[in-house]
């Protein structure tokens, strides 16, 4: 797995150079530092909130659900980073720039990614008015890990499959 990441390093990285490049405009690498500390859970830490306001016990049950896809997705997460230690672009790379902090050392998979799209699966099963209005979010998510020079394209996919995978799972659960 380690010499297919290291593989993938290089055939992605012209996509990487591409995305990176645009966090070279300052108010560009301001909006997409915003987006992914939203991203970091600031942003569905009060969407969760606002479920039970606007939804009563209904909106409870589903902020438990996102909050227990958000527990199995980090423990997927940190597992998989410490097999795989993929060197994130902004270190493997001398022409790509981290315009952003790193939250960790590894690269893949994308846990902002993997969260806003578990988090997202779980809101199209129960209210998919909200998850219609909070899908342009998920995009600038994940779209903000390749411009800040943070992740290669295949982390930001594979994230997004692990995310949803796990809240499909979720939806198995006799609670949900």
């Amino acid at each position: 797995m380690r010499s297919l990441l290291r593989q993938l390093n290089c055939i992605e990285a012209p996509i990487c150079r591409a995305a990176n490049q645009k966090g070279d405009v300052i108010k560009i690498r301001r909006f997409f530092r915003v987006i992914s500390r939203l991203g970091d859970g600031v942003f569905w830490y009060v969407l969760m909130a606002l479920l039970s306001v606007l939804y009563g016990k209904a909106g409870i049950m589903v902020a438990a659900q996102m909050l227990l896809v958000g527990l199995f997705s980090l423990l997927v997460y940190k597992s998989i980073k410490h097999l795989t230690v993929r060197e994130r672009p902004c270190d493997f790379h001398s022409d790509i720039h981290p315009h952003g902090p790193r939250l960790d050392h590894y690269s893949f998979p994308s846990g902002h990614t993997m969260h806003a799209v578990g988090f997202t699966f779980v809101l199209f099963g129960h209210f998919p008015e909200i998850a219609l209005l909070v899908s342009p979010f998920v995009i600038l998510v994940a779209w903000s890990r390749l411009v800040l020079g943070l992740h290669y394209p295949s982390d930001v996919v594979v994230g997004a499959l692990i995310g949803a995978s796990i809240a499909w799972i979720s939806f198995g659960l006799p609670l949900f």
